[in-house]
């Protein structure tokens, strides 16, 4: 667990949020009402099903030709996947896109709230389900991609993580989008569970890594070199 901690701690994007949890809590605390309660669920299913919907239609997008958008794309997931290993792949380039996405979440309840029930609660509900419940989701959703990722002992919770993750990234990467600890039924509901016969179908040893792209495509090759990693230090598929 230690390990797994000390790299979430060098999380920029944790770190940019955590006084943001911080006064959602003080505001939980202080202000509490059971209502909160059904707040915090809310941010965090939210935020589970935004771990979803970004990593299946943002991340695993269309690569994009032009290579400015797709060295992006391959610094907030493609080299994720083609270095699986490397803690700075782990998440995107930009430190301050969770707390800027929070803000917006935020802004846009507060509006859709406010004529219906009024300022105080337009501002303090979604505070408190966004400033403590989607965030700390998202930090779950953050130590569950780590420990999945990381060469430490693991219990049978880590193990159950790591293999529901490890199948994504090894098996297919068409499948099993969701990577939080009991979060599987988000991915049945979309239709994206992992199947062995689809696996198996879908499997390509070249290309499992770079998402189906041929591991010598341009825009690979030069995204590589923008980010200073090499084929010589991929890690190697496990197979189907």
């Amino acid at each position: 667990m230690i390990p797994t901690i000390r790299v979430l701690m060098a999380m920029g994007s944790l770190q940019r949020l955590f006084p943001f949890w911080l006064i959602g809590i003080t505001a939980l605390i202080f202000w509490f009402s059971p209502i909160l309660i059904l707040a915090l669920v809310y941010g965090a299913v939210m935020q589970f099903v935004v771990e979803y919907i970004m990593h299946r239609f943002l991340y695993h997008r269309a690569p994009p030709s032009e290579q400015s958008l797709f060295n992006a794309q391959y610094r907030s997931h493609i080299g994720h996947h083609e270095f699986p290993n490397k803690p700075e792949f782990f998440t995107g380039g930009d430190n301050w896109y969770a707390l800027k996405f929070g803000l917006i979440s935020l802004a846009a309840h507060f509006i859709v709230l406010w004529p219906i029930v009024g300022a105080y609660w337009a501002l303090l509900f979604p505070m408190v389900a966004i400033f403590v419940g989607s965030v700390s989701a998202f930090t779950f959703y953050e130590y569950c991609h780590t420990l999945a990722h990381l060469h430490v002992p693991k219990g049978w919770f880590g193990q159950k993580v790591t293999r529901d993750h490890m199948a994504h990234h090894f098996q297919d990467h068409h499948a099993t989008f969701h990577v939080s600890f009991g979060m599987g039924w988000i991915d049945t509901v979309f239709g994206t569970p992992h199947d062995r016969e689809k696996a198996r179908a879908r499997f390509d040893r070249k290309t499992i890594l770079s998402l189906g792209m041929d591991p010598e495509d341009l825009r690979l090759v030069t995204a590589r070199k923008a980010y200073g990693v090499s084929l010589e230090t991929r890690s190697q598929p496990l197979g189907s």
